[in-house]
């Protein structure tokens, strides 16, 4: 049970003193009810309220996914380009959503986010080996050469081990998919200019079992991911 001034605080509705005056003023109703009482406690499962007539369900903890689209930097303080949490509520800001990992300003596709620091730790460790599938569009054609590459191995500058490819397809003359662990900086780019070729264009498509095509999300488009889509992240 918490207090109905604690459930808008821990949902990013802003501090005590102003999740309390929207309950004052008459703009949170439980029910279709007002509540103006702001000490009144209420059972947080499946708990429903709405805050100047949005609908909310109270969480916990916010797991997302999102389609991430061009031209969005995965920051909260971005450089160039808008951050991706303008995507967003201003009350998930609030709950200190965070991106987890990153995907370059100009790849688009599959990003999780959560203000669950232990999720993000979690999902972004090297440790973890979850699978990631992205498709590429290259500059110059794919060859069954540049496909046998990227799957025995490419060497990068900084790394002391050739990087590889756990399985690579070529899709048609100018794009490919390949399947990635290891999650290091700028990989499928670099992989792809140590082979010989160029990515013109990046996408994420998958992250584990779970598919951004499953999702049916425009780009731009985001939803809450319950247990079972959760699932579908572990490793194996």
């Amino acid at each position: 049970m918490l207090t109905l001034e604690k459930i808008l605080q821990s949902q990013g509705f802003g501090s005590r003193k102003g999740c309390r005056a929207l309950i004052n003023g008459g703009y949170v109703t439980v029910g279709g009810q007002p509540v103006t009482d702001s000490s009144q406690p209420f059972d947080t499962t499946a708990f429903e309220f709405a805050v100047n007539g949005e609908a909310w369900l109270y969480r916990e903890k916010l797991y997302l996914a999102l389609n991430k689209p061009g031209d969005i930097e995965c920051s909260r303080k971005p450089s160039h380009h808008p951050s991706v949490l303008t995507l967003f509520p201003g009350q998930f800001m609030e709950r200190d959503l965070q991106p987890v990992g990153r995907l370059d300003h100009d790849t688009t596709g599959l990003l999780l986010l959560s203000d669950d620091g232990a999720f993000i730790h979690a999902q972004s460790s090297p440790k973890r080996h979850v699978p990631k599938l992205y498709r590429a569009t290259t500059a110059r054609p794919v060859t069954a050469a540049l496909v046998a590459a990227l799957k025995s191995g490419v060497q990068l500058i900084d790394e002391d081990e050739p990087l590889k490819a756990l399985s690579c397809t070529a899709l048609d003359e100018f794009r490919l998919e390949l399947i990635l662990e290891q999650g290091k900086y700028h990989q499928v780019k670099r992989m792809l200019a140590a082979a010989g070729n160029h990515c013109a264009a990046l996408e994420r498509v998958a992250i584990g079992r779970l598919r951004l095509d499953d999702l049916a999300l425009p780009p731009g488009g985001w939803t809450y991911l319950d247990e079972a889509k959760l699932t579908l992240l572990a490793p194996g």
